[in-house]
């Protein structure tokens, strides 16, 4: 039996605040005194029966009004970090979503200095490598985000990146062309969903106008054949995540996932588990659930996985030695 556990691998799609377990969210309720809209720990779990990525996010921002402290990010970073080293991640790029706290009157360094703390302590504990994205809401207006930019402009040397999520549909890419120019002033790497709900025509604006480095999904690329000459003559990696395209509708079943024709089409596709805490898996159980409803070979799954490393913001020696230990996996 494959043991995916073992093979090393970066996580390069994961919304943090998406790993909040039930059991947390009412532990820091209780913690924080936040009332919540649903009563017990199997009540929130059978509100995850989505329809569409926004029936998902209704619940995503509800549940993240626990998050008040420091020490609340903190916490919910390290039993990330920690779960996901038990399934071989070696190096873990955060997505996080500012806007959806300083709106509830959280302070941005609040948020930053508590999952930095996470990461340090994953770090220190484990030899895991990782780093902060710190994502745009595009159903916001763009001045919001460019406000969101500006404060943490003094510290962007404390992020990796920004990103673009939250409602695909009718947002496109094109809103944030300024928002992701001064991202690129201040050093930060640039990544965006397209291509989820949203139509491939959101795929070519994230690479022409915002200058991506990846897309985030990327699914619906396969529906034109230029897009996917050009994902793969430009080795674009795109950071797919298969349990949360089956849980949100964008495919029926696992079974029709078309990552396998992503790969035959010569497409750079990394494994990533999103929202785990609601998409009914992390990074190992996305291994698993292709490599059995798929059929996708051991041989495959080391190249996922070694894509992940290569479409990852890690120093090149730091890949150059987990790349050997993949090389190494034996299945």
């Amino acid at each position: 039996m494959t043991n995916i556990n073992l093979l090393p691998k970066a996580e390069l799609h994961i919304h943090i605040e998406g790993s909040l377990e039930p059991e947390m969210v009412f532990a820091l309720a209780a913690k924080n005194g936040v009332e919540l809209p649903f009563a017990t720990v199997d009540e929130l779990k059978g509100l995850q029966a989505f329809t569409d990525l926004q029936s998902f996010l209704d619940l995503y921002y509800a549940c993240m009004s626990v998050l008040l402290t420091e020490d609340d990010f903190a916490d919910l970073a390290s039993a990330y970090l920690h779960r996901a080293w038990a399934q071989g991640v070696r190096h873990a790029e955060l997505f996080f979503d500012p806007q959806a706290h300083t709106s509830r009157g959280v302070d941005v360094d609040t948020v930053i200095n508590g999952l930095q703390r996470g990461l340090t302590e994953a770090r220190e504990s484990l030899g895991m490598s990782g780093g902060l994205i710190l994502c745009f809401l595009r159903h916001l207006p763009a001045e919001e985000a460019m406000a969101t930019l500006e404060s943490v402009a003094h510290r962007s040397g404390d992020l990796l990146g920004v990103g673009l999520d939250s409602s695909e549909n009718g947002f496109p890419p094109s809103l944030f062309v300024d928002v992701f120019e001064r991202a690129r002033e201040l050093g930060l790497h640039c990544v965006a969903h397209a291509g989820e709900e949203g139509p491939p025509a959101y795929v070519w604006e994230a690479l022409d106008l915002l200058k991506v480095e990846r897309i985030d999904h990327g699914v619906r690329s396969l529906e034109d054949p230029e897009l996917v000459e050009r994902l793969k003559r430009d080795r674009v990696p795109l950071t797919v995540c298969p349990l949360s395209n089956v849980r949100l509708g964008v495919v029926g079943t696992m079974a029709e996932h078309r990552l396998r024709d992503m790969l035959d089409a010569g497409l750079v596709v990394t494994l990533n588990s999103d929202d785990p805490a609601y998409f009914g898996g992390y990074i190992a159980d996305n291994y698993t659930a292709v490599s059995t409803d798929l059929g996708i070979s051991t041989e495959q799954l080391r190249q996922l996985a070694a894509n992940s490393l290569t479409a990852s913001f890690l120093p090149e020696e730091a890949t150059r030695v987990l790349l050997s230990e993949i090389a190494a996996w034996q299945g």
